[in-house]
């Protein structure tokens, strides 16, 4: 990853680089490798986010087709 400093200009570049790590999910990785997570606790974790992404699909489908 590479962020460019113009004008002399770290503020802007920090603020980049925050952005662009946030986006690759990068602070989100390293806040869940901060302690063990058994693995029938990640399982549920990934099963419930999964229930959330189908569900808001399923809302932006009904949506989209004009049913409420």
């Amino acid at each position: 990853m590479q962020i460019l400093v113009r004008d002399n200009n770290v503020d802007q570049a920090l603020r980049a680089l925050k952005k662009k790590l946030q986006r690759e999910g990068v602070y989100r990785e390293m806040k869940l490798r901060r302690h063990y997570e058994k693995p029938s606790e990640k399982r549920a974790r990934e099963k419930a986010a999964a229930v959330r992404r189908a569900r808001k699909m399923d809302r932006k489908r009904m949506e989209r087709d004009g049913v409420k």
